[in-house]
């Protein structure tokens, strides 16, 4: 038993003593590639979304050094009827990546030399059990060994394309990299004799543009297509429910939800992000637990990116609204931008978006992730939306003051910039300015459109969430008309009707445009239901 050969299974013993949610199907999936046409895996989603959980249980499932039946025989694989025909009976070569690199940095050491580090390590670990021709190349090694063991090899490799996005300007570590996986999975001398599967994680898919053919015969599933592997991504609502009732916790599946839920596949929804679930339940705490890892420190530069369009996106994206994104240009990598749909699908793989592969649309999937938006908007030095986020704490503020001269004047700010629709003519151009201009009530108020009220339709309606002393507010809008009859309207169709539960105050909002001043008006007064 070795480090990277034959890792054995004591890291998934380790896993299944801490509060384990059953994922053992998808080794049914990579059973039914073994020593097939098929046998080359590529699964790509964010970070913190159960890689390595998956990783590590592989390895104890094939390990051929190991006894792994009594930890899987109480798990879904054993309901399989083949389960047995393949548990422990292969070399298992296990390479973290991103471990490599990290002892590299730990050192100080160039990242030059991590492609002979991995193969060094390797043939260290062979080397231990077997007698090794050092002058040998890399793979006639490999291929001796799985010829004195009489097994082949099953490589499970996490986050294989760590190298690609640290080295991303050294096309000689590349290089060399590609030319190392290359000769591993698509080499008709070493491929087809040696190994019996390979499953690879990684954050980005293989790139479009024939500079990754190395891998090119892996068959890949992302987070946008995931397949067969969409139920593996994360939690669903079953080990929501498992979770809540067999661990001890004060935190209800509709709190996990809001926090953590959001993510959606064809047939499968709604998904959770699995690691932050389990740290709220540990913890005991709702929070975002994204920001602990180094996902979060990417985002600001991202959104800050200067292609037309998209803070506006950006923008709209935290006022609540589904976007359309064109995700077939996307290039692979985090360097090659040519639009704004490049960067939000750059956002849709690193986990910031949730995707509707029927609608074309994303989103912001949940309260966790839209706290790291709202923290990298509000800080100033980082984010170009920092302005329009201050000019509407400013207007709301104005809002609960009844101050309607100095809200107009905001709404009157937005209208001019980019935020504004290009053709500003009718009611529904002041509509979506209104979203922007109140863009900071996003966390503190659910905000409805076109809400069913007493004798008529509330234009928008702000509902303070839960445990809020803010007020409600019912906002309706007029186009070269009056401030005044908008907010009279208000009181003769009884818009706050809708609001007859809400023991706190109701502000009562009317804004008109005049096209001849091209000025906003607005009259904001307070009303109790």
């Amino acid at each position: 038993m070795g480090i990277y050969l034959n890792p054995g299974n004591e890291e998934f013993k380790r896993i299944i003593k801490s509060n384990y949610i059953d994922k053992t199907g998808l080794i049914s999936i990579i059973n039914s590639k073994i020593e097939t046409k098929k046998n080359l895996v590529c699964v790509s989603r964010p970070r913190r979304f159960g890689k390595s959980y998956a990783a590590q249980m592989l390895c104890s499932y094939y390990d051929c050094t190991c006894d792994s039946k009594e930890l899987f025989a109480t798990y879904q694989i054993a309901r399989d009827g083949t389960w047995l025909s393949y548990l422990n009976q292969f070399n298992v070569i296990y390479l973290d990546i991103t471990s490599f690199i990290s002892d590299l940095n730990s050192k100080g050491d160039s990242i030059n030399t991590v492609v002979n580090d991995i193969q060094d390590a390797v043939i260290n670990d062979i080397s231990a059990v077997a007698e090794v021709d050092l002058q040998a190349s890399f793979t006639n090694i490999l291929l001796k060994y799985v010829e004195y063991s009489g097994k082949k090899i099953v490589f499970i490799i996490d986050e294989w394309d760590a190298i690609i996005r640290e080295a991303k300007d050294n096309n000689e570590v590349q290089s060399a990299y590609l030319n190392l996986l290359r000769s591993l999975f698509k080499n008709g001398n070493f491929t087809s004799r040696a190994v019996a599967a390979a499953y690879m994680t990684g954050i980005l898919p293989i790139k479009k543009d024939g500079t990754e053919s190395a891998v090119s015969d892996f068959d890949e599933f992302t987070i946008i297509n995931p397949g067969k592997f969409s139920v593996y991504t994360g939690f669903n609502e079953d080990d929501i429910k498992t979770i809540c009732e067999k661990m001890e916790t004060h935190i209800s599946a509709d709190e996990l939800k809001e926090w953590y839920d959001g993510y959606s596949f064809d047939g499968i929804n709604p998904i959770y992000n699995p690691y932050s679930v389990m740290q709220a339940i540990e913890m005991g705490k709702l929070e975002s637990y994204w920001r602990k890892t180094t996902a979060a420190e990417t985002l600001f530069t991202y959104i800050n990116m200067d292609f037309k369009g998209l803070q506006e996106d950006i923008a709209r994206l935290i006022s609540g609204e589904h976007i359309h994104v064109d995700i077939n240009n996307f290039n692979n990598d985090v360097e090659t931008f040519n639009s704004k749909d490049d960067v939000l699908t750059l956002l849709i793989h690193l986990g910031y978006l949730a995707y509707d592969n029927n609608t074309q649309m994303v989103r912001i999937p949940n309260k966790e992730v839209r706290t790291e938006f709202d923290s990298l908007l509000k800080n100033e030095s980082k984010s170009k939306l920092a302005d329009l986020v201050k000019k509407s704490e400013q207007l709301f503020q104005a809002t609960i003051n009844l101050q309607g001269d100095v809200v107009a004047k905001a709404i009157d700010d937005i209208r001019w910039s980019e935020y504004a629709p290009t053709f500003y003519n009718n009611e529904q151009a002041l509509r979506y300015v209104i979203k922007f201009a109140y863009i900071c009530c996003v966390d503190m108020y659910q905000k409805v459109e076109e809400l069913p009220s007493g004798k008529g339709v509330a234009d928008v309606v702000y509902i303070p969430k839960k445990d809020s002393n803010l007020p409600a507010m019912v906002v309706e809008l007029k186009w070269n008309k009056t401030e005044t009859a908008a907010l009279q309207q208000i009181k003769e169709k009884k818009y706050p009707a809708i609001l007859q539960d809400y023991a706190g105050d109701i502000l009562l909002v009317g804004v008109n445009y005049n096209e001849k001043t091209k000025h906003h008006s607005c009259l904001v007064e307070r009303a109790s239901c």
